[in-house]
């Protein structure tokens, strides 16, 4: 049976790897022995972008991470972001819509909204494998997964060829499992179960990595500002502590012949 059906994949597909991030530090959390792996791939986070006005006072979270009224969250975070990815050989880019604690509800974005952005940047590298998010549980998350989806579809779209076409396929498209959120009841298996009634079928991958532990970590502390939130609302030091691994799922249309 073709060596497709057991996972594994073609390797000149991690020629060229783009990682899309929801916040700056997601991509480190859910996907860092994939970018040590694999040096010069490229991390598209989609909200990296400074607010009209930062809340006054700061929200609960960016207070958590340590942040005052009149504080550029974002030009910290960004800096923390370029010295993480840095660490684990990676590139940002980093996209201009706000993380969604600056937004009212009637501001909230759409994926319609995002998809253009993020597609440009898919463009701008050229990769031969996209990493989204599996998008749980957080809105800004669910946010990014589902964009990510639209720009598939519409790169699809354009000359007709999914992720197995031949000499100038489009990008083969994977999700990566959000860490923390993944643990949560029912999360990962709901969000299975939307790929499938979306037509996708989500399946673990074979893509190879050297799992470093010690590098994950290091990249993840630089993240200083994100640490005290994130210990204190998803245990990170215990995740790890226990050396969670990570799961990359390919996204591909069901075999011929077969339903979704």
């Amino acid at each position: 049976m073709d060596k497709d059906w057991w996972g594994l994949i073609e390797p000149s597909t991690w020629d060229t790897i783009v990682v899309v991030s929801p916040h700056l530090d997601d991509a480190a959390l859910g996907a860092a022995h994939l970018l040590a792996s694999y040096p010069g791939s490229t991390v598209i986070t989609v909200l990296a972008g400074r607010p009209r006005a930062y809340p006054d006072p700061v929200t609960g979270w960016d207070a958590a991470g340590g942040f005052a009224t009149g504080d550029d969250v974002v030009g910290a975070r960004r800096q923390e972001d370029r010295a993480a990815l840095a660490s684990l050989g990676a590139e940002p880019v980093w996209l201009d819509f706000p993380d969604g604690q600056y937004l009212a509800p009637d501001d909230a974005l759409t994926p319609a909204e995002v998809a253009p952005e993020l597609q440009a940047a898919v463009d701008a590298v050229g990769p031969s494998a996209v990493f989204l998010p599996m998008g749980l549980a957080h809105p800004d998350h669910v946010l990014t997964h589902d964009a990510g989806l639209l720009v598939r579809e519409g790169l699809a779209a354009l000359d007709g060829v999914g992720d197995d076409g031949g000499p100038g396929r489009r990008p083969t498209w994977f999700c990566y499992e959000d860490a923390g959120y993944k643990h949560l009841p029912g999360m990962l298996a709901r969000r299975v179960s939307t790929l499938f009634l979306r037509g996708l079928w989500p399946t673990p991958a074979v893509v190879p990595t050297r799992p470093d532990m010690v590098a994950k970590r290091a990249a993840i502390l630089h993240y200083t500002s994100q640490v005290g939130p994130l210990e204190r609302d998803l245990h990170l030091s215990e995740h790890l502590a226990a050396t969670v691994p990570e799961q990359y799922w390919r996204l591909s249309p069901p075999p011929p012949g077969w339903t979704a």
